[in-house]
C-alpha cells in the first residue's frame, strides 16, 4: 500500500498559519501572498475532508482536529528542517578545537588519511581547550584528559606512558649513559602531570631534591625545548613517536611511567549523529588504534 501524502505546499501553509494563527503573518514568514496561504489551507481540508480552522469574527482558531493535525505536523518539519540542516553541513568545513602541540605532532601529519582532510579548520587553543561549544566555534573540541562534561559525549582515544628524551647533541655533549646521569643536567618540567618523582622512583632511584630546570605550562613546550638542546624532557610515547622515528630526538632509557589518559574527542550529545562529527569520530580512533594509543576502556569505533 502506498504512502498518502497532502500537498507539501498545503501543508507548509497550514503549519505556519497554525503556528501563529495569522494568515497574514504566515503568508510574510512564506513569502507568498495571503490569498495564496488561504488557497493552499482549502486544498489541505478538501484533502482531508475536514475543516482545520473556524473563523469568530476577525479571530482564527484551530478546530480539535487542526490542533492534533499541527502537533504532529510541526515536529515532522523541524525534524525535516533538521536533518537537511545536517546534510547541508556535511558538505561544509569542521571546525576542530585543539592545542598546538597536538596539531602539530599527532593530528596534521594524518590528515591527508581523512577522506575530507581539506574541509578540517584547525583553531588551537594556548591551554586545556574550551569545553563550552556556545562560545568557542567549534564542532568537536580535543580534549585533555577523559574527565566527563555535562552535555558532552566525551571518548577518549589516546594514553600514553612517558620517558626521558633529549636531542643527540645534548646527549653527546652531556655523555648520557645511565639513568644517574640526569641528576648532573637540566631536567625541564611539565607544569600539567609533571611525572619525573615517579619516573626517577621506577627506575629505581631515590632523589632527594629535583634538578632545578625550567617550567613549561604543557607538554609541547618541555618537548620543543628538549629539541633545541635545552635540556631534557619527560615525553609522551604517544605524542613523540614521528619526532623521535626523524631523529630530533632519542628516547633515554628503557624505565616508563604508568600510562595516562591524554586525549578524547568531545562534541555536543545533541549532534552525536551529524555526519561529519561521526567520521571525524571514527577515523581519529582508528588512527589511534592504528598508533596503538587507545586506552584500555576505550569504546571501539562503531
Amino acid at each position: 500500500m502506498g504512502r498518502r501524502f497532502p500537498p507539501f505546499a498545503a501543508v507548509r501553509a497550514f503549519e505556519a498559519t497554525a503556528r501563529r494563527l495569522s494568515v497574514k503573518d504566515a503568508a510574510d514568514e512564506l513569502c507568498v501572498t495571503p490569498s495564496a496561504v488561504s488557497h493552499q489551507i482549502r486544498a489541505l481540508e478538501e484533502f482531508l475532508d475536514t475543516a482545520l480552522f473556524e473563523r469568530r469574527g476577525n479571530r482564527l482558531n484551530l478546530t480539535f482536529t487542526g490542533r492534533a493535525y499541527v502537533g504532529k505536523l510541526t515536529a515532522l518539519l523541524d525534524a525535516l528542517d533538521e536533518t537537511t540542516r545536517e546534510l547541508n553541513d556535511a558538505e561544509s568545513e569542521l571546525r576542530v578545537l585543539c592545542t598546538p602541540g597536538f596539531a602539530a605532532r599527532w593530528l596534521v601529519p594524518r590528515l591527508n588519511r581523512l577522506p575530507f582532510g581539506n574541509a578540517i579548520r584547525l583553531r588551537v587553543s594556548e591551554g586545556a581547550p574550551d569545553t563550552d561549544f556556545g562560545r568557542n566555534d567549534a564542532d568537536v573540541v580535543i580534549h585533555w584528559g577523559g574527565a566527563p562534561v555535562d552535555g558532552l559525549i566525551v571518548e577518549p582515544f589516546m594514553a600514553s606512558n612517558r620517558f626521558p628524551v633529549a636531542s643527540p647533541e645534548l646527549i653527546r655533549r652531556e655523555g648520557l649513559e645511565t639513568p644517574r646521569d640526569l641528576l648532573r643536567v637540566t631536567l625541564i618540567h611539565d607544569e600539567v602531570m609533571d611525572a619525573w618523582d615517579e619516573w626517577f622512583r621506577l627506575a629505581g632511584m631515590a632523589v632527594p631534591s629535583m634538578p632545578r630546570g625550567p617550567r613549561f605550562p604543557h607538554c609541547e613546550i618541555a618537548t620543543t625545548a628538549a629539541e633545541r638542546s635545552q635540556g631534557v624532557s619527560l615525553a609522551y610515547e604517544a605524542m613523540v613517536a614521528d619526532t623521535l622515528a626523524h631523529g630530533s630526538l632519542v628516547r633515554l632509557f628503557d624505565t616508563v611511567t604508568m600510562p595516562v589518559t591524554l586525549y578524547a574527542v568531545a562534541y555536543p550529545e545533541n549532534r552525536a549523529t551529524h555526519p561529519r562529527i561521526r567520521a571525524f569520530r571514527d577515523w581519529i580512533f582508528a588512527e589511534a588504534d592504528a598508533a596503538r594509543v587507545l586506552p584500555r576502556e576505550s569504546v571501539e569505533p562503531a
